[in-house]
Order: C-alpha cells, then sequence, then structure tokens
C-alpha cells in the first residue's frame, strides 16, 4: 500500500473536516484507502493527515487534480499544503 501525508493549516477544523467528509466519495473513487487526522497538541487548525492509497499512481494523479484544490479552497485550506508520498520500509506491533 502507498501512502500520502499532508500537513495544512485551516481556518476551523470542523468546518474543514465537514467538507472533507462530503468529499469521501471522490477520496474513495480516486483510490483512498483510509486516513488518520492528527494535530500538534496546541495548534488545533495545523492538521497532519496520513492516508493509505491502493497506488501511488492513484494518489499523485488525485493529489494534482484542480477538483481537490478547488475543495481545499471551499474548505478553508489557508496555505499550500506540504505533501509527501510514501513507501514503507517496516511495520511492528509491539
Amino acid at each position: 500500500m502507498a501512502h500520502v501525508f499532508v500537513q495544512h493549516k485551516v481556518k476551523d477544523y470542523r468546518a474543514w473536516k465537514a467538507v472533507f467528509d462530503s468529499f469521501l466519495e471522490t477520496r474513495r473513487a480516486g483510490g483512498e484507502k483510509s486516513y488518520q487526522i492528527f494535530h500538534p497538541d496546541d495548534e488545533p487548525n495545523t492538521l497532519l493527515i496520513l492516508f493509505q492509497w491502493d497506488s501511488l499512481t492513484n494518489a499523485r494523479k488525485f493529489m494534482a487534480a484542480p477538483e481537490l484544490k478547488e475543495t481545499m479552497g471551499a474548505a478553508g485550506v489557508l496555505e499550500a499544503p506540504e505533501v509527501y508520498f510514501l513507501e514503507g520500509y517496516a511495520r511492528a506491533k509491539l
């Protein structure tokens, strides 16, 4: 599985999350399999999101889509996101 890590700031987490949730079917159709959303302890509107995708090819295509940029604007994303396309080396449960 491929992963994508995204970091960006939003105006308001709750408003952003409502738009994010409304985009679920589009994300799923693009190959997204799961996500986790985090934020630094004292920065609730700085989002760190780890997505799992079916392939890096599909993840790259989705992240470059004009529709995503429009949706991010509507969601209140304040700046261009930092995006990292990841492939795993190791995973373990301890």
